[in-house]
């Protein structure tokens, strides 16, 4: 995970389209294709602009990459709760209870859900589906 000289985690700050700004852990905000690019260019000196999220959505996205990110596969040294726990609970176990706040996760109404799946589908098409899916 970037962290500063000073141990620090590295923070992007987005500003959203109804004029918040979030400051956001830099390894959560690399899940995104378009703002993985952005800071790899060195586009990210100051807020980055997501004109197309609102600031109830983008807490509902972080909260989703707080609970995903640790436990992806190489993430057990990023130091979250998530990850921790990840050292001590089987891959099986982490899967199971990932599956169970998932479904809880998308327990919102109809409109909410939707610019949920606008804004996650491309954060988690890569890791729940492969090409063999679709053939």
């Amino acid at each position: 995970m970037a962290t500063s000289d000073t141990g620090e985690k590295k923070m992007i700050m987005l500003k959203l389209s109804d004029g918040k700004e979030f400051d956001v852990e830099e390894v959560v905000a690399m899940e995104s294709q378009t703002i993985r690019h952005m800071i790899e260019d060195d586009c990210a000196d100051k807020a980055i602009p997501i004109p197309n999220i609102n600031s109830k959505i983008l807490s509902k996205v972080i909260e989703y990459c707080d609970k995903h990110v640790p436990a992806k596969p190489g993430n057990v040294a990023t130091g979250s709760p998530g990850a921790a726990a990840s050292n001590t609970v089987s891959p099986a176990a982490l899967a199971e209870d990932l599956k169970i706040w998932d479904a809880e996760f998308i327990k919102v109404n109809h409109a909410t859900l939707f610019d949920l799946i606008q804004v996650l589908y491309p954060l988690i098409r890569p890791l729940s589906f492969s090409r063999s899916t679709f053939s």
